[in-house]
């Protein structure tokens, strides 16, 4: 679906073992994927978006983000770029049902932790596209923003 972006940062918004990462590898093969859990440090993840945004390639910023003020910076940093918000609709407890799944685990208390951080993003942080993804059935659902929801 996002293949024919141009010029694009895309940020996902979500807790742990929300889906994100899985979401990227399904929806944005080929693409640079920004995540601070393989660079480490954010020294290293401000070269990559550096150099990135130097080229004027697609990419996707692959963190919890969970605040206004940590998307803002991806927002004021990608001038120039379409800024197109994912948001990952899933309770703390599906999460922790999918967090036991996987080889990295979180602490639950990690989890419990973001969920009460988490702001929903809104256009009026200066997204030009939002979506919502749900996972029902082991599939991803993508949609529409709907400021009412």
């Amino acid at each position: 679906m996002f293949k024919d972006y141009q010029k694009t940062i895309f940020i996902l918004i979500g807790l742990q073992a929300s889906g994100k990462t899985t979401f990227s590898r399904e929806y944005f093969a080929g693409f640079d994927i920004v995540s601070l859990d393989i660079l480490k440090t954010r020294k290293k993840e401000d070269k990559m978006i550096s150099d990135l945004i130097r080229t004027g390639k697609n990419f996707v910023i692959d963190n919890t983000n969970l605040t206004i003020e940590e998307r803002k910076k991806y927002i004021d940093i990608a001038d120039g770029y379409k800024k197109v918000g994912i948001y990952f609709r899933s309770t703390v407890d599906e999460c922790s049902k999918r967090n036991l799944a996987r080889g990295n685990k979180v602490p639950l208390k990690a989890i419990l932790s973001s969920a009460k951080k988490l702001k929903q993003p809104s256009y009026g942080e200066n997204f030009d596209e939002l979506y919502y993804v749900k996972i029902e059935n082991n599939k991803f659902h993508l949609s529409k923003w709907d400021e009412t929801l």
